[in-house]
């Protein structure tokens, strides 16, 4: 239904509604604009119950401010009203929009206004909000006694006009009334910066701050607290209710300290120059701290701005109170710029210590710089720098560390300076973590850390630093932008912090230090160099003259001691000596440096396959390094040296695939780190003592063979004479016989002295053209031809071993000539009964000696009644394969060194140095002198297959 109003006519209307607003413009009393408005609505709007609140943001509450009701009873109208989560009237507030009730005795949601809606009969009701630029200023609540709550359009348009006014007018109220009262801390502070520029002390100065700023804030109490940076706490150095209660003046007693554990978050919120504050159940910090921090305190508020003076933490500006409190902005603002104006004056107090100061730094920096272009010992340098700096930084310790690649990546100590009343570090410093290591490669100051115990930077030296005795440091990276080669650490017994200014001195000193320590290393690193150049020098220049005088060095091992010698002069060992050995050796020769200054004994015996130093030594590409106490107990009868705690032990390799002819065994004691520089020398030389024992070796054994083969062949060849002599004199005497008279035996006799001519033809020729070296000669011969003559050397193997012969693919039309052996079986290979179109060329002579190697190789190997097959199969026009199968057994290790890739060492052991390796090796390597290949293999069905690969003739048969 239609909210009922009174019967005015629309211009009336408008001439009323133009009055209210006019007058509400030009009011500037609220209860007198309160009242304008309650007339309006009463006149213009039939509603019984009407009544104006304003709410109080603070209290969270509505202040009544009149209205209407219908006995005329208007004092409930003015009491205020709390309002309560749930609460309609909280809805009004929180959404701000207009709200409906279409029977208010029955709104439990509003239990006061329920009352006076049964009291009074009111059923339809409007709360309506009293707004301006979306800030609630109050609220109006109309009531009617019919049932129902809405309002025609041109009501609640004039209703908003309205109540739009009048909120726009109590809105510029609220802010003028908030300028009027708001404090401004740009005069006081201003005053208080004319004060402080007049008076002549600090402490003066401190005084007039707190005077002012306990004046500008009122709170119960206002301090300035000093830190002392050594002992980690703060002290109240100045109070509103005492003019100084310091610790050094009169016979007043210092102040109670407060450390920086008690006051752990408040102390890193003011370090990063943070304004804190605590009030009504709102606080800057969190929760469980303002808690212990206040009852610290004994107060209920606090206001703290700190005082820093170049990052440096002197202290700060506090303001206490003992009643909850919402601190202001201009109060924060005040305390802020208080504090500020103490940091600018702070410094003033100690100019001339801090003039001083800065003086010994520069002198301090200047003096370590210095030793860089002069030369000064390293250690003498470092003292007087290290004395300085504790001095200076009123630290415990100065420790240098060097990145010591050589010992695992540790950090080595290459310095340190402590009071005589302390003992050195002597524990190792461990590779750092990631983390750190990052974070020292991107610092550009120094990193401090005030609690080793809990910090979690540095955390893999933590525990052994705090077993000494550091709580806190302060570390430097002597290397700025690069990885943490050289750190210089500053140590304390107690936890502290040190100033900015101090933080900054060690930084230039450590960039200085590791200058001097760079420049330092470069020299070091020069002279092992020159040192190791000048070793291989005498080396090379050793094996230049071993190699002119091989023959007269060989006996007594000179190559190998002087190497040896050498070795130990670069590493300065008291132990180089090498254990050398041959393929054929069982014992190992022991070879010992002339500088050794312990004796092996003369009757060790060392034995290759079981000594524990050669094998773990031909088991690694490297050198390896190993403890005395790893030593079996085989190895310590005769290796058992007084002062040797490790051992490096070096294979003497050329290259992987050789066997190693002896190794190098280095000893020296448990603390001896061994330089990287240094093991790549001796490595150098080792390997190049390597080659050249090789090389004698190879040159010993070839030397050798030649000689042997030399020998052979002068005899074989004058035996040959000797037979082409006696053949061709027992021709001469057959032919002076004459011919036999008798048909058959003169045919026979003919044909026997054509073939003896033949032979003693051949021998001739060959001790012609091949006295020291092969004639090749051109032959073509057909296929047939060929395994035929191949296979007559070879039947009485056949019906020996009672092997199965096979001939594939000489025929042209794809027949095959099998035969098994017997006596029958030459005969049955036949070029006429089985014409071949196929025919070799080049030295048949050769090729036939070859073809005759590789089946009595596979008659040899072939068991009772096996089988063998030969091949044949055109591959091009000018390739023929010739391949002979058979499942005879073979050893791997020989088909492996047959293999034209397979590198051969040739002081190694080896298949190829005896028959019939040898001679597969020799055929292997006639047949690419000829032109062709030779193959030997096995099938995955474990059959033997030697593959030769001959030329065509290009002219067939």
């Amino acid at each position: 239904m239609r909210q009922p109003q009174k019967s005015l006519t629309d211009e009336q209307q408008i001439l009323a509604l133009c009055s209210v607003l006019q007058s509400l413009r030009e009011e500037d009393d609220v209860d007198v604009l309160i009242s304008t408005t309650i007339s309006y609505i009463q006149q213009q709007f039939d509603y019984s119950l009407i009544w104006i609140a304003l709410y109080d943001r603070l209290q969270h509450t509505l202040s009544g401010k009149g209205g209407i009701t219908p006995d005329q009873d208007t004092s409930f109208l003015h009491k205020r009203v709390v309002l309560h989560p749930g609460d309609i009237l909280e809805q009004v507030v929180i959404e701000q929009g207009p709200l409906g009730v279409v029977d208010l005795r029955n709104e439990t949601r509003a239990k006061t206004w329920q009352e006076v809606g049964k009291k009074f009969n009111i059923q339809g009701t409007i709360f309506w909000p009293i707004r301006y630029k979306n800030r609630f200023l109050g609220l109006l609540l109309l009531g009617s006694e019919r049932w129902g709550y809405l309002l025609t359009g041109d009501s609640k348009t004039r209703l908003t006009i309205v109540l739009g006014q009048l909120a726009a007018v109590l809105y510029q109220k609220e802010i003028d009334l908030q300028q009027k009262y708001t404090k401004r801390p740009d005069e006081p502070l201003l005053k208080l910066l004319e004060d402080i520029r007049s008076l002549n002390n600090l402490d003066q100065r401190l005084k007039a701050a707190v005077e002012a700023t306990h004046k500008f804030v009122s709170p119960s109490r206002t301090n300035i607290y000093w830190f002392d940076r050594q002992g980690r706490y703060f002290w109240c150095r100045m109070s509103d209710h005492m003019i100084n209660i310091g610790r050094d003046y009169g016979d007043q007693q210092p102040a109670a300290g407060m450390t920086v554990q008690e006051l752990s978050e408040l102390y890193y919120a003011l370090s990063v120059n943070e304004i804190v504050w605590i009030g009504d159940a709102r606080s800057s910090l969190k929760g469980h701290f303002t808690a212990k921090l206040l009852k610290r305190l004994q107060v209920r508020s606090l206001l703290a701005a700190p005082i820093i003076w170049q990052k440096d933490l002197l202290g700060f500006l506090a303001v206490e109170d003992h009643q909850p409190r919402i601190w202001a902005e201009a109060d924060k603002s005040f305390v802020q710029g208080a504090a500020g104006l103490i940091s600018l004056v702070a410094p003033i107090d100690s100019m001339e210590s801090t003039i001083k100061q800065i003086q010994d730094d520069t002198q301090l920096t200047s003096q370590v710089a210095q030793a860089i272009y002069h030369k000064h010992e390293f250690n003498e340098t470092l003292r007087s720098c290290a004395t300085k700096v504790l001095a200076r930084l009123a630290a415990t310790r100065l420790v240098l560390l060097q990145s010591d690649v050589d010992q695992n990546d540790y950090y080595q100590i290459i310095y340190q300076s402590q009071p005589h009343n302390r003992r050195p570090l002597t524990f190792p410093f461990p590779d750092l973590l990631e983390v750190d290591s990052s974070l020292l490669k991107y610092a550009t100051t120094t990193i401090e850390v005030e609690k080793l115990d809990e910090d979690f930077r540095f955390f893999n030296w933590r525990s052994p630093l705090v077993e000494n005795g550091v709580r806190s440091l302060l570390i430097c990276n002597c290397n700025q932008g690069h990885r943490p080669k050289v750190l210089l650490l500053i140590t304390h017994e107690t936890h502290r912090t040190w100033s900015n200014l101090e933080k900054e001195l060690l930084w230039v000193v450590s960039q200085q230090i590791g200058v001097i320590v760079q420049q330092w290393q470069l020299k070091t690193d020069n002279e092992q160099q020159q040192k190791v150049l000048y070793s291989i020098q005498q080396c090379l220049r050793i094996l230049e003259q071993s190699e002119q005088s091989q023959t007269t060095q060989t006996g007594d091992k000179h190559l190998e001691r002087t190497v040896l010698q050498q070795i130990a002069s670069v590493l300065g060992c008291p132990l180089v000596f090498m254990l050398s050995w041959s393929s054929s050796q069982t014992y190992a020769e022991i070879i010992e440096s002339t500088d050794n200054e312990f004796q092996i004994p003369a009757n060790a015996k060392v034995t290759i396959k079981s000594e524990a130093l050669i094998q773990w030594a031909i088991s690694q590409n490297g050198y390896l390094s190993l403890s005395v106490d790893d030593l079996p107990t085989e190895t310590r009868k005769w290796f058992n040296f007084s002062g040797i705690g490790q051992i490096l032990i070096i294979a003497l390799r050329t290259a992987a695939v050789y066997q190693p002819t002896g190794v190098v065994v280095i000893g020296d004691s448990m603390q001896r780190q061994w330089s990287q520089l240094s093991l790549d020398a001796t490595q150098t030389l080792i390997i190049q003592l390597a080659w050249s024992v090789r090389q004698q070796q190879i040159t010993e054994l070839l030397e050798s063979t030649n000689q042997q083969l030399q020998q052979l062949n002068w005899y074989k060849h004058s035996r040959l004479e000797e037979i082409q002599r006696t053949s061709a004199l027992l021709l001469g005497q057959i032919h002076d016989l004459g011919i036999p008279s008798n048909d058959l035996t003169r045919t026979r006799y003919q044909l026997l002295l054509q073939q003896l001519d033949q032979n003693t033809a051949s021998i001739t020729g060959l001790l012609k053209l091949e006295q020291w070296q092969l004639h090749k000669s051109g032959e073509t011969m057909p296929i047939s031809s060929l395994l035929k003559r191949s296979l007559e050397r070879v039947e009485t193997l056949f019906q020996q071993h009672k092997l199965w012969v096979g001939v594939h693919g000489l025929g042209q039309s794809g027949a095959e000539i099998e035969s098994v052996t017997s006596s029958s079986f030459l005969p049955g290979i036949q070029t006429s009964n089985y014409p071949s179109s196929m025919a070799v060329t080049g030295d048949i002579v050769k090729i036939e000696l070859v073809l005759h190697e590789l089946l009595v190789f596979a008659c040899q190997r072939s068991q009772q009644g096996g089988r063998i097959d030969i091949w044949c199969r055109r591959l091009d026009e000018q390739l023929l394969e010739l391949s002979i199968t058979d499942n005879g057994s073979i050893e791997a290790k020989l088909l492996e060194e047959l293999h034209h890739n397979t590198p051969k060492d040739v002081l190694a052991l080896s298949l190829l140095k005896q028959p019939p390796g040898l001679h597969l090796l020799i055929c292997q390597n006639l047949m690419q002198e000829l032109g062709g290949e030779l193959y030997i293999y096995q099938l995955p069905d474990t059959r033997v297959v030697s593959r030769l690969l001959l030329q065509l003739a290009a002219k067939n048969y």
